[in-house]
């Protein structure tokens, strides 16, 4: 009896084997299964995969290469201009007549997967959000753009369906069509600046395993009350392994759940889930704002009077501005390809407001910089930071990096970490060290006066409404 036509899964933002609908649903058809990753950086616009990420696909892809290999199959890597010719070509080679993935919604994934959709014998899957954007609407049928209501409104769904597991086996074609190899695709950077990022992580499935089960186990529980404070381990740091999709939101909901079931706190509990549906919010703002990645969700602030210093933006992405905390994050950043959360904040309020610096300059520095650098939660992020966004802070809160500094580091340990110079200083001059009777001299006085800064800032807001 001869063997039935194989079927292409192809990886894009979710390579893991838990818990992937798409490869489930190859995997229980019986047919052969090629998996398939394809690398066409130059078709994606404006956001070309920055150099943290590509170091973290590198490692993620060979990873999920190996994790196939123990089920019987391999990993087919191909690269080009076009998708659809790509896959065409595969599905000519190997008589494969169906493609399964699971659905994107950044406004490229979206197009491009419509339009193979025309071409291409595929079907897709919900594989990457908790609900699909359609799914979660208000009364009027309209998209929420508040996180609180649109919070409620998930919960209110009820029915978190239970991830799928791991294929036991995977049925291989008759012939492996030819493959690149990880190498070739040329992901890892030339000029060795990524040191820091091998000794801050293990970007593999081992990793993201061991992350998980530590957070779980030892930290969910006090998430809530310990998360603002970048000098410990407060947070999961899973923030990288979701954006590739090695691990999915709905397997982490319901470990987190069996969690409180196993005695974490559940107010922790509840603090950090309700993070992973901030993700799910961001994700589904950017597929009904498609323009969100580059154009302010509140129209006023196009004609927001920001200024351009390309002395004043280096300082604040070497972490130069003299302002420690500031410094420290940026610091962190470059060295590890991550940085706190709050201290995100901090930066962004920093350049957007003590600077009146674009919030897009921030958004493209943090994407080729960041290992978890997803186009909606990135986008978010600054708009948010911009008061620009849905459910953004208002542009008239501005962040003093002094007081941040002394209530989320007052002892210093995470400034001390990242700015060595000024690691032997007291505590109580460490968060304004320009104040002291004599500064230090291996440190930059701050760039920009904090109380001026945000006097200007509310001034180029006040001139805002003026115009409108």
């Amino acid at each position: 009896m001869s063997m039935p036509p194989p079927v292409i899964v192809w990886f894009r933002n979710d390579l893991r084997l838990d818990d992937n609908p798409a490869l489930h649903n190859a995997a229980e058809s019986g047919r052969p299964v090629i998996p398939v990753f394809l690398w066409t950086p130059d078709s994606e616009g404006r956001w070309k995969p920055g150099g943290a990420t590509r170091w973290w696909l590198h490692h993620a892809l060979k990873s999920l290469s190996g994790q196939l290999e123990s089920l019987g199959s391999k990993l087919i890597l191909r690269a080009g201009n076009s998708e659809a010719d790509l896959l065409k070509n595969l599905m000519a080679q190997t008589g494969a007549d169906l493609v399964l993935w699971n659905r994107r919604y950044d406004p490229y994934g979206v197009q491009t997967d419509t339009r193979l959709k025309k071409d291409l014998p595929a079907k897709s899957f919900r594989g990457n959000v908790l609900f699909e954007p359609h799914q979660i609407a208000n009364q009027s049928g309209d998209y929420y753009k508040v996180f609180t209501p649109f919070y409620k409104a998930m919960l209110a769904q009820g029915d978190f369906s239970e991830p799928v597991d791991t294929p036991k086996s995977l049925p291989a074609p008759s012939a492996w069509p030819e493959s690149l190899s990880l190498d070739e695709l040329n992901l890892l950077p030339d000029i060795h600046w990524d040191q820091g990022f091998y000794d801050t992580w293990d970007p593999g499935s081992d990793g993201c395993r061991e992350q998980v089960e530590t957070f779980l186990d030892e930290a969910a529980g006090v998430y809530k009350d310990k998360r603002d404070y970048p000098g410990i381990r407060g947070t999961s740091r899973l923030s990288p392994y979701l954006c590739f999709g090695q691990i999915s939101t709905r397997r982490l909901w319901h470990q987190a759940q069996e969690a409180a079931e196993r005695g974490a706190k559940r107010g922790g509990i509840e603090a950090w889930t309700r993070q992973l549906v901030w993700r799910d919010f961001a994700t589904h703002l950017l597929f009904h704002q498609p323009q969100l990645d580059w154009e302010p969700m509140q129209e006023k602030f196009k004609d927001f009077p920001w200024e351009k210093n390309d002395k004043l933006l280096n300082a604040w992405r070497r972490g130069q501005t003299g302002y420690p905390i500031v410094d420290a994050g940026m610091r962190e950043l470059w060295t590890t390809g991550w940085m706190h959360n709050r201290v995100r904040m901090i930066v962004a309020s920093f350049l957007v407001k003590d600077l009146l610096i674009h919030w897009r300059e921030g958004a493209l520095w943090f994407w080729d910089t960041l290992v978890d650098a997803d186009l909606a939660n990135n986008s978010f992020g600054w708009q948010w930071a911009g008061g620009c966004g849905a459910d953004a802070a208002p542009y008239f809160r501005i962040f003093n990096p002094v007081l941040q500094s002394k209530k989320f580091d007052a002892d210093g340990a995470y400034i001390r970490r990242w700015v060595p110079e000024l690691r032997e200083l007291d505590t109580k001059d460490l968060h304004a060290p320009w104040e002291m009777d004599t500064p230090p001299k291996n440190y930059p006085a701050p760039i920009v006066n904090h109380p001026q800064a945000r006097d200007r800032a509310l001034e180029a807001l006040s001139s805002l409404k003026d115009s409108n």
